[in-house]
Parts: structure tokens; sequence; C-alpha cells
């Protein structure tokens, strides 16, 4: 089946799901892609706030309506050179501010996992496209647990490497200290090759990281024995899971990682409790500063002017915080309280291999309840903030299901031990 045939059969299939902002029927994205590459075969979709040339790239916003990226990301080069067929761009929420997929300007995606749900956000096509079987994978994009939240509620794997293992060029950035692009796939093998084509050091990006080539292997030195890997997993995670369901799920799966050979240890993160408040200020003053170049002159419309209500609230707060009178109140606190939660999970790490728990503390709401406080949205990522706040490396692997909806279990490893994560999601699917 060529390529043109098979995005109109994911356009006809999209209009339940409404995974997609944009199907690239001309096949634009085939400029400078490889005929032969590690990723030959593979269908792949992009997340709307990532660059490709030639392509509409919204990040599912009125202010970007009629942005057509001029160049590709870095991610997405890489993709081309791999070989991928890149499908079209996805839909998100908008700006990348939300945790459910409904507030894109392009309308809601649904959970083909759990249809008439949430996907969760904010890489809610990214992740749609993956469950329904659109796309063999996608890339999306990590903030506080845009790419782990989604692949929680729709039962698939999504990965956020370590902050600089993956090129932010040519990404739309929602708050630049915490943002990462990584892939969602239906298993652990495909993720993994996947991030080792998107990898490596980019000297555009001056958040990339240069590292031995040794490193970058990821799917060559996947290994999944889990046999006297010590894993550690934190007392205060049992204290905010609010379903019952999530908790039981969560400690069958202590049980199977057990069962395989793992060592389960008893850990601390003590601060976990602040963890919401600390990310959000910082999210809130570094997407106001971000997005003050979308004053109308340059890029369409100005953003306050078209935007949706979770986009200006974080304007307007960030806008707030910002003040000279207010930042050592609120932000330079933020700051201080970012450093215990890197010490904390340092200190979690230093005697085990990772960290296990949850990745969300309830389960995806339907489509369109109305939720007057923002604080009830926000605590869908309690457990996934953490690992963009010390930016080390987390994903998440399907853990079961309850009432029939999915859940995942999320797995961190300290700074650069991407491989450490892998080789336990590909444990834990294989258990």
């Amino acid at each position: 089946m060529d390529a043109v045939t098979q995005v109109g059969k994911v356009e006809e299939a999209d209009r339940k799901v409404n995974a997609f902002i944009v199907y690239d029927r001309d096949r634009v994205s085939d400029k400078g892609r490889r005929e032969e590459g590690p990723l030959s075969g593979l269908k792949v979709a992009v997340k709307s706030n990532i660059c490709v040339d030639g392509l509409l790239c919204t990040c599912a916003s009125k202010t970007l309506e009629n942005y057509i990226s001029p160049y590709d990301a870095t991610a997405v080069e890489r993709l081309k050179k791999g070989s991928a067929t890149i499908i079209g761009m996805t839909n998100m929420d908008e700006y990348a501010c939300g945790s459910s997929g409904e507030t894109s300007f392009y309308g809601p995606t649904q959970n083909p996992a759990a249809m008439g749900h949430i996907p969760g956000g904010s890489s809610s096509g990214s992740a749609a496209a993956v469950a329904a079987g659109f796309v063999d994978c996608a890339l999306g994009t990590d903030t506080g647990g845009s790419i782990r939240n989604p692949a929680s509620h729709c039962g698939i794997v999504g990965y956020k490497p370590t902050y600089g293992v993956v090129s932010r060029y040519g990404l739309i950035d929602l708050a630049m200290s915490l943002d990462q692009v990584g892939p969602l796939a239906k298993d652990v093998k495909t993720a993994t090759r996947l991030l080792e084509t998107i990898a490596g050091h980019d000297v555009r990006d001056e958040t990339s990281l240069a590292l031995d080539k040794e490193f970058y292997k990821f799917a060559e030195n996947l290994n999944p024995d889990l046999n006297k890997v010590k894993i550690g997993y934190a007392k205060e995670f049992d204290g905010l899971i609010s379903d019952e369901g999530i908790k039981k799920i969560i400690h069958q799966a202590l049980d199977k990682l057990s069962g395989a050979g793992a060592e389960i240890v008893d850990v601390s993160l003590p601060n976990l409790g602040i963890a919401i408040p600390t990310y959000y200020l910082n999210v809130y003053v570094e997407f106001f500063s971000g997005t003050r170049k979308y004053d109308g002159r340059r890029y369409g419309h100005k953003i306050e002017d078209v935007c949706g209500e979770e986009v200006l609230r974080r304007i307007l707060l960030g806008s707030y915080i910002s003040q000279k009178e207010y930042s050592g109140k609120f932000y330079k606190k933020a700051l201080q309280a970012r450093s215990l939660i890197r010490r904390d999970l340092s200190n979690a790490l230093k005697g085990v291999n990772v960290l296990v728990g949850p990745t969300v503390p309830k389960l995806p709401h339907k489509l369109g309840m109305k939720i007057d406080d923002p604080r009830v949205m926000y605590a869908y990522d309690i457990f996934t903030v953490v690992a963009n706040l010390a930016g080390i490396p987390a994903g998440v692997v399907p853990a079961g299901k309850v009432g029939g909806i999915p859940t995942g279990l999320q797995v961190m490893g300290d700074v650069l031990c991407d491989q450490k994560v892998l080789n336990v999601m590909a444990g834990f699917e294989g258990c």
C-alpha cells in the first residue's frame, strides 16, 4: 500500500477519533526522506508543535492557524533519515496547555481505548493515533507528563528521555527548561527504535547533550532481564492515588516485577505533595515569556485575542508572577522547591536501579465533563511532573485495566539512565 493510500485510509477512520489536524495527502513530508533506514515501513505521526517542513504547525491554536513550517525540526529530520513515513500532524491541547486533549481549537480527541473518555494530554492526538492503529508510533512532547499521561489513558507505551538527549530544535515549546520530545508506540521495542533514531547531539540546540555514541544504542542494548534488578517504590504514591482500582493494578505490577526476579525496595519522596504547585509556577513564568513573540506581527494572530481559556489563564498568571514585586514570593520559591524535589529523587534512586509507580492518580474523565476548578485537571500530573522538574528519564508501559479503561505503570531513572528505564519497561511488558 503506497503512502497516499495509507493517508486516505487514516483520514477516513479518524472521523470518529479526531487524532489529526493535518493529513499529508500530497506527501510534502517526503522531502528529504531516505528510501531505506531503521524505520522503513513504519507509519509515524507528529505532534502539531513540532515543525515539519511544508506542513501546518498550529499548536492546535487559532493563533497559528495559517503557519506553515519553513523547516524540519531535528527530530523530524532524523525520522526522514530513518525512512519513516509521516502520515500527518496530530491534535493536542492548545499550546500543550492541558492534560485531557480537550482544549484544542480543532475540537477534542476521543480515547480509542475507552471511547467517550478523554485520551489525556497534551499529546492527545499522537497517543490516540497509536492506540487506534492509525500509525505504528508517534512523536509527542512532554513538559510535565504530556507523553506519559495519554500513554497511560490510551493503553500504550510512552517515553520522556533525559533532558537534552533529544534535540528541542524545531519544537514550539511550552516551557523550555522542562520540555522534551519523545516517542509513543504500541510496544517498548518500537518506542526504543524511534527514540534511538531521533536522539543525539545537535549543535543547533544549546540544551542538547554531547554524549558517547554508545549511549544512544537503546534498541541494540535493550535487555528485559529483571533478575536482581532493584526497583524502588515510594510510600507516598499510595496516599495520592485517588482511584482504588489503579492502586490495585499498581501493586499487582509490583508483584509481577518481583515474580520476574526484581527486588522491590521501599523509598521515600517526602516533597511529592508540593510537586504540582512547583511545576505550574515554573510553567506559568516560562510560558508567558515564550508567548511574547505571538504579538500578531510575525505569527498569525495576537495570542491573547484568540486563545482558549487555559492558555489565557497561564499567560495572565505568568505575567503576574513575573512582576518584580511578586517574583520573590512565588517564582524564586518555586525554583527552591524544584531543587528539593530533584534532591528527593536523587536520594531515592541511590540504592536502586529505577523507581516505579502510578502514572495518574485517577481514571480519565468523560469527554465534555465540565470541570470548573483547574486544579482538578492539574491533579492528573501529580506523579509525572517530578521527572520533568528533575530532568530525569521516565516512561510508561500498560499495566492493566480498571473497568475496561487502561492505566499505566511509570518507570523513572536517574539522569542519563535511560537504558535502565527502557530495560525495566521491556521486562515488565514481557511479564
